[in-house]
């Protein structure tokens, strides 16, 4: 059994993940299991300082094992507990402690009765599954037939153990396991992590660090890392501290500086994005948006109508990818589309115009077409695209410039639409 003193005489535990499986090595499946486990255990205070993911292969796996326990306190392993010829993980276990396979009876008896229920006959492949190193522990698992594995592993550079916990690679077997079997053992870390997530948008990731300085420094408490997707900027906080409350207050700090050097680039928090500031405010203030979408074929629309309480603002809109459409749905001027061209800021404004009257809206934005682009092609200027913004005695278009990868086009200008309705209503604008 686990010593009843081990985890309350660590002060600060370190901890590391592996993932076990070829599936996750050559991108077949996702390994989600890390991120969520990391989650978990920064919720008690213990960070995690290793990911590793790797393949089903008992030499690797144990070299791996060997590394994990002699520099962390507590190792998390998912995946490899299965009946197949290619689950390896508890050969690699006792492989890693010199120890035989024992068969624990009543983890067979509970496999036998999963199948019992079923109505099926037990391959004898599966009796592997009841199999664990001498000296480990039996987890068990209501929700399917891979039992976990928890087993303590001396050191070699010191009198110290490492906890070596194991569980299942399938998910919903996985986190019912850590909560309800896992969870309990574990005491917090000695200190308390939280974090906290700040979205911008309008400037790139080399600009937005140079204006928060010091704020991304290494070791700075709280830390505060900068991300980057699609165009938004995501500045993630992470505080440590022994109370709760100091790392709240230590994250309420960061984020008015955050706030003040960052001005009107920020736009949100955690999952928020550019389209719930914009249907937040127009609630807000009861007004009514539109919009007409060329290049971006709906995405507007489609992004504003996955927010909660988009119908009290957002009364519909169009997808006009030819000059035929614009002309027909939006009573754009042909002359305006053949002497600007469909690509130009004066269809974009005609686009605008002509959906806000369609709809009877306080707003509208409008998109026009993409035009084909290599970004690996250097001859020439790179292409654009243009949005504008309509309202009562309001005309304002902007031109982007399309560079990087042609996959997040769409994306990209579809948040620099709200984002110029954004800055528009946030400077008091109606």
């Amino acid at each position: 059994m686990l010593p009843s003193s081990y985890f309350v005489e660590l002060k600060h535990m370190i901890a590391e993940i592996i993932a076990i499986g070829s599936e996750l090595t050559t991108g077949a499946k996702l390994d989600t299991n890390s991120q969520w486990l990391s989650l978990e255990l920064g919720v008690l205070g213990i960070p995690v300082h290793y990911h590793t993911t790797m393949a089903d292969e008992t030499g690797a796996m144990i070299a791996a094992f060997r590394a994990a326990v002699n520099r962390s306190d507590l190792v998390l392993i998912t995946g490899g507990l299965g009946p197949t010829l290619d689950d390896l993980t508890r050969q690699a276990l006792a492989g890693l402690t010199n120890t035989e396979l024992v068969l624990h009876q009543p983890s067979l008896e509970h496999i036998q009765s999963l199948f019992a229920r079923r109505n099926r006959a037990m391959p004898e492949r599966n009796v592997i599954q009841a199999m664990f190193p001498e000296g480990s522990e039996p987890i068990s698992n209501p929700r399917g037939s891979a039992p976990g594995i928890w087993l303590e592993v001396s050191r070699k550079s010191s009198q110290t153990t490492s906890q070596v916990v194991v569980m299942p690679g399938v998910p919903s077997e996985m986190k019912r396991m850590f909560q309800h079997e896992v969870l309990p053992r574990l005491p917090g870390g000695g200190r308390v992590i939280r974090r906290a997530r700040i979205n911008c948008f309008g400037v790139g990731e080399s600009h937005a660090e140079e204006m928060l300085g010091e704020l991304t420094a290494r070791g700075r408490d709280p830390e505060v890392g900068i991300t980057v997707h699609e165009a938004t900027i995501t500045l993630r906080i992470t505080s440590q501290a022994e109370l709760p409350a100091q790392c709240d207050e230590k994250i309420a700090a960061t984020e008015r500086i955050i706030r003040e050097k960052m001005g009107d680039l920020v736009f949100g928090i955690e999952d928020e994005e550019l389209q719930h500031a914009v249907a937040r405010i127009l609630n807000e203030r009861e007004l009514t948006l539109a919009v007409a979408e060329s290049g971006t074929g709906g995405l507007l629309a489609h992004r504003l109508t996955e927010v909660e309480g988009f119908k009290g603002c957002f009364l519909g809109g169009v997808v006009v990818p030819t000059s035929e459409a614009k002309q027909n749905m939006l009573s754009v001027d042909a002359a305006i589309l053949n002497s600007a061209g469909p690509i130009s800021a004066e269809t974009a404004g005609a686009m605008a115009e002509g959906c806000r009257h369609r709809f009877g809206t306080d707003f509208s934005l409008a998109v026009t077409e993409c035009p084909d682009f290599d970004p690996d092609n250097q001859d020439g200027d790179p292409p654009s695209i243009y949005v504008a913004l309509a309202g009562e005695n309001l005309l304002r278009t902007e031109q982007h410039t399309l560079l990087g990868d042609p996959a997040i086009t769409k994306s990209r200008v579809a948040k620099a639409a709200f984002n110029l309705l954004r800055l528009h209503l946030l400077r008091g604008n109606r």
